[in-house]
């Protein structure tokens, strides 16, 4: 057979078809349930975690604001003191109820499939007054603790109450780090929301993205980072020195009518200090992963998927705060708990168990001897 026959031959030669791959079998469900790549971009669909992110946020949502509508009604209706502390936890309810806003739009994102339907601006919009006002709440805490410890400091000889003359007016310091602390966060996030993002897909929506174009919102979360964990050493600082000196106060003069209340006072600085690790150390040590990924545009779509879940569990942790505030509020203020105390009792028939506990959170001031510190006393309450 000459040259020209076979070629004749090899171009009649029909091509080999494979039967195609049926999407009930095992290798295709597991290539189906993988990151995809398409042109450099993964599409991530963390699919197994839309119930129970929307349940978990559902449920956050719930309880957050029965907790932090009930404490603002003590705040602002009930108990009329206004120190500086009253005054910080009176603006982080209110942090943590715009912070709870933003939660539906989560439950619906995930119980519609992980589909957003109003736009990328409104995503911006309500994605960053999620951050704004955790960020807010983690400034309030940490203004808290130093207010606490500075009291201690100077035993006593500060007012309560120090003014700062501005505009004419004479003004609560807390009040005016309050209203500058909202000032320079509506000025932040402003920016934030107007910023074009790198993936602008109107049907996402609280997922990962690259910072290609944006990588400005990067270098800003990393300065956020950094912000928190100044944050977070000043309040370990603040804490560890305030129940030094309550332990030290009880051991030393056992004599003293309330040496066991300041005790337990220690002890419940710890445990404030507990919950605030438990809500944002964990998403803050992680944070640094999840910015480098975004910076790195060679990563591998299986990692980045595995960076998304566990953003999205820290990030949980981070919302579970506002939960937990208003037992902070009741653990940081012994007079808010006194009043809380009386208004349920007012309301509920169980009179005599609120009774006995508001007599067992009685004041310090009514036993206070003069080898007490002043400070010491108005840092208990």
């Amino acid at each position: 057979m000459n040259i020209s026959t076979s070629s004749s031959i090899l171009s009649k030669t029909e091509p080999i078809s494979l039967p195609p791959l049926s999407m009930t079998s095992p290798s295709a469900q597991m290539l189906s349930s993988l990151p995809t790549t398409t042109a450099n971009t993964c599409s991530l669909d963390d699919a197994s975690l839309r119930l129970p992110l929307a349940f978990l946020y559902s449920l956050l949502f719930l309880l957050g604001l029965a907790g932090n509508l009930f404490t603002l009604w003590v705040f602002l209706f009930v108990h009329a003191s206004r120190n500086s502390v009253h005054i910080f936890l009176i603006n982080c309810a209110i942090a943590d109820l715009v912070l709870l806003t933003c939660l539906p739009f989560r439950i619906f994102y995930h119980v519609n499939g992980n589909r957003w339907l109003l736009g990328h601006v409104a995503c911006k919009l309500v994605g960053n007054l999620f951050y704004m006002n955790m960020y807010i709440s983690v400034t309030l805490l940490g203004f808290i603790s130093l207010d606490r410890y500075l009291r201690l400091r100077w035993r006593g000889r500060a007012k309560r109450s120090v003014g700062v003359r501005f505009c004419g007016f004479t003004w609560s310091w807390s009040w005016l780090a309050c209203g500058t602390l909202w000032v320079l966060s509506l000025a932040a996030v402003v920016p934030m929301i107007a910023t074009a993002e790198d993936d602008q897909d109107k049907d996402r929506c609280f997922q990962f993205k690259h910072r290609r174009l944006a990588c400005g919102k990067a270098y800003f979360n990393v300065v956020m980072v950094v912000f928190f964990w100044l944050v977070f050493f000043t309040m370990v600082s603040s804490y560890a020195q305030i129940a030094r000196r309550l332990i030290q106060v009880s051991r030393n003069k056992p004599d003293l009518p309330n040496a066991q209340r300041y005790g337990r006072s220690a002890k419940k600085s710890f445990f404030v200090l507990f919950l605030f690790t438990l809500c944002f150390v964990p998403y803050h040590a992680f944070r640094p992963v999840y910015i480098v990924a975004q910076l790195n545009l060679a990563t591998p779509c299986d990692y980045l998927w595995m960076v998304d879940c566990v953003n999205e569990v820290v990030l949980l942790f981070s919302a579970f705060n506002s939960c937990l505030d208003p037992v902070m509020y009741f653990l940081l203020s012994g007079s808010v708990r006194r009043t809380t105390l009386e208004a349920l009792e007012k309301r509920l028939p169980n009179r005599l168990f609120f009774q006995n506990e508001v007599t067992s959170n009685s004041s310090t001031v009514e036993f206070r001897r003069s080898s007490v510190p002043v400070a010491l006393t108005r840092t208990v309450d």
